[in-house]
């Protein structure tokens, strides 16, 4: 699937249509970085090298690959996954790593290279030891710190303001916020809002989903909560996320046919030249 990369209304009619993509909102490309630290720690952490692999003796290990190279294999992939994801998201790691872990076919994947598409979540903690476990990583007091640095940065030097802000970057290093590429997403279970995460929590507590009013004039239509998934590891930062530039600044889109929201796209880029 696409949603979340490319924007679903922003493509041309015609022949190029669906050939000529733009990309979500925040969408970003990886720029690349070094994959031999990464190595290096991996062979700290008990992976055995190819060289000295012997697939009779273990023939139940996890093959390690790094930017599809099979660089060894780990016989406790449990621990070893958590801890690597860990320091990706303390800011010891390249926030733009990509760690994939497939279970069936016992594969660690790394992917430190430059062209994959990354989008940001928000990150939920999953930590049974934490007392913030099952609720976003991003605390009420990031948020109250955000919202206090926008009110003082209007007489503030731009230097000092990103020496002491918090801002994007100190949430990604603060783990609150993550990058994945499309082949994690695959591996992570995302819900859509917080409130949804709210609800999922009650029923799994064992109380009833609210059902929505149907006689409310004012109603979202809303996807159902999945009642069976016990674990969400992400959650989206908005739903408007999955649209371009110029689909984001309609209004209402989802209350127009499809076609016309493509229109707009395109006409909207026309005008503002």
């Amino acid at each position: 699937s696409l949603g979340g990369w490319v924007c679903p209304a922003e493509t041309p009619e015609g022949q190029a249509c669906g050939l000529v993509k733009n990309l979500a909102l925040m969408c970003y490309i990886s720029v690349g970085s070094p994959a031999e630290p990464i190595i290096e720690y991996l062979h700290q952490r008990s992976m055995d090298v190819l060289e000295e692999y012997e697939p009779h003796r273990s023939p139940n290990a996890t093959k390690v690959f790094v930017n599809g190279v099979w660089v060894g294999v780990h016989h406790d992939p449990a621990q070893l996954v958590p801890t690597v994801q860990r320091l990706r998201r303390k800011g010891l790691l390249p926030h733009e790593a990509s760690l994939v872990r497939d279970i069936r076919d016992r594969e660690f994947k790394i992917f430190t290279d430059a062209g994959r598409v990354c989008r940001p979540l928000f990150v939920i903690d999953n930590d049974p030891k934490s007392d913030n476990c099952g609720n976003l990583a991003l605390t009420k007091a990031m948020v109250q710190k955000l919202e206090d640095e926008r009110d003082e940065v209007i007489a503030s030097d731009p230097e000092e303001r990103a020496a002491k802000a918090i801002g994007w970057h100190g949430l990604v290093d603060a783990g609150a916020v993550e990058y994945v590429d499309a082949e994690e997403e695959e591996t992570i279970m995302i819900v859509m809002t917080p409130e949804d995460l709210e609800i999922s929590r009650q029923i799994q507590a064992g109380y009833q989903a609210p059902q929505p009013d149907k006689d409310a004039p004012n109603q979202r239509v809303k996807a159902p909560i999945n009642e069976t998934a016990h674990t969400w590891t992400h959650c989206e930062i908005h739903p408007s996320m999955i649209l371009g530039i110029c689909a984001s600044i309609i209004p209402f889109p989802d209350h127009n046919q499809s076609p016309r929201n493509t229109y707009q796209s395109a006409m909207g880029n026309k005008s503002y030249g």
